[in-house]
Parts: structure tokens; sequence; C-alpha cells
């Protein structure tokens, strides 16, 4: 018996780095999973590499989180495909980081349309039917980044909106049976943190090194580290829970 056999999660952004990490580990705890990702070509190739047994499916889909109607189309095909929803994570995300007096006015729409605006989109398509059933779990990234960091006005805008977002939905769908909260990751070693070393000319593994210097645990994150907490806070085992933001960095908040 998996933690969540009989259930279907949708995972944003999941073709790969921690969205791809969580969408796994919901798999291999017995989830239908529905990996969402822009290109649905990838979303389709992640979830057919996802674990899976006997009477269990995985979808990959394609969906640009930021449009109302692609979001509603995507929600609408889980259903159809997978039959049902009960988990929602809301992990897509991008980047474009510069300095303020550098920031485009499309620089900071994008960030904030994918971030926060697919955030509110998808909860609000998934929310229609985690209220009709009387349960439902949603999570969303946040970064530590939400707290400020240098070059990422745009990125720390959206991460800690995600934070004010979840308490807010914690509250409206409480009464019914729905849970929110937020993961707010330091440094995980993904694509992602590996083309920002390349980005600002230095090895990868220097590039790790140093994170891991700043932190108490002296080491860097992994996307398994970001599914663990995220597969915890979506099970029923958590269900006293919600409006929270858990922040997974090895300490380096403690110390910075």
């Amino acid at each position: 018996m998996g933690r969540f056999d009989g259930r279907i999660a949708v995972v944003t952004g999941a073709a790969q780095g921690i969205g791809k990490g969580i969408a796994t580990r919901f798999a291999e705890e017995g989830a239908g999973v529905a990996v969402l990702d822009l290109d649905e070509g990838r979303a389709a190739e992640a979830a057919a590499s996802l674990p899976t047994s006997e009477g269990r499916r995985h979808a990959g889909i394609g969906c640009d989180v930021s449009d109302a109607g692609s979001v509603q189309a995507a929600v609408d095909r889980v259903a159809a495909e997978l039959g049902g929803l009960h988990i929602l994570v809301n992990n897509a995300g991008i980047t474009r980081d510069n300095l303020l007096f550098k920031m485009s006015d499309d620089d900071w729409d994008q960030v904030i349309g994918v971030h926060l605006r697919g955030a509110f989109l998808m909860t609000r398509a998934a929310q229609q039917v985690f209220t009709q059933q009387k349960y439902g779990k949603v999570v969303c990234l946040s970064s530590v980044s939400a707290l400020g960091n240098r070059g990422q006005a745009n990125y720390a805008a959206a991460k800690m909106g995600i934070q004010g977002f979840v308490r807010t939905i914690a509250i409206e769908l409480g009464p019914y049976g729905v849970t929110a909260n937020a993961i707010a990751p330091g440094f995980i070693a993904t694509e992602m943190t590996d083309a920002t070393a390349a980005r600002v000319g230095m090895p990868v593994e220097d590039f790790r090194k140093a994170a891991a210097d700043r932190n108490p645990v002296r080491r860097v994150g992994f996307p398994e580290d970001i599914a663990a907490a995220a597969a915890f806070l979506c099970s029923d085992e958590a269900s006293y829970i919600t409006g929270q933001t858990l922040y997974v960095d090895g300490g380096a908040k403690l110390v910075s």
C-alpha cells in the first residue's frame, strides 16, 4: 500500500528538476501523476519515465500556466484521462534575473506571470474539483529568495506573493477539506542552478560547493529533498497543517 494509492496528483513544470523529483516521489508512493509542462513532448517523456503499476496511469500534458484557457483545458484533461484530481503542486517557474535598473517590463511580467499568476490560475481551476469532493491538497513552491536576493526583484516578489497566496487560500478553502502550504527551497542542484553557474562563469562543482559552504549542513539540496517535503504536506498525515511555508534550505537562512 502506498501513501497516495487512489490519488491523482498534478505537478506543474515537472519535465525536469524539482518538479520531476516531486512527480517521481508521488508515483513511487502510489499516485497517478499528471506531468504538466509548457512542452507537451517533454511532459509526455517525463510521465512515461515514472514508476507505475497495474491499474495506474500517468499523463504528460502541455500547459501554459500563465494562460487561463490553457490551464482549464489541462485540468479538464487530467480529470478525463486519469479520472480525478486530489493533489496540486504549483512548481512551474522561470528566472529573468537582473538588477532593478536593468530589468525590463517583460522580465518582470514573465516571472510574475508564470510563478504567481500560474499558481492562482491552477489553484482556481483545481479548487472547483476539490471543493465539490471535500478534499484537496495544494502545495506551492516559494523560495528563500522571497526574503530578498540581489538581482531578483521579480522572482522575490513572486515567491513572497506565493506565501501570502497560500495563507489566504488556506483560510478560504479549509472549510471544504482543502489544505494549502508552501515550500521554500534553498539552493537545489538542478538544471536551472547549473545554468546559473554557466552564466556567471563558474564550474558547476565549484558553484555547488560555494552554496554548500554557506549553510550549516554543508551540502546542497537535491530535488528529492523537496519531494520529501511535498509528499508529507500532501499526505493525510499533514491534514492539520495549512497556510504554512516550510523552508527547506539546510539552515542557510539561519546564518545569512
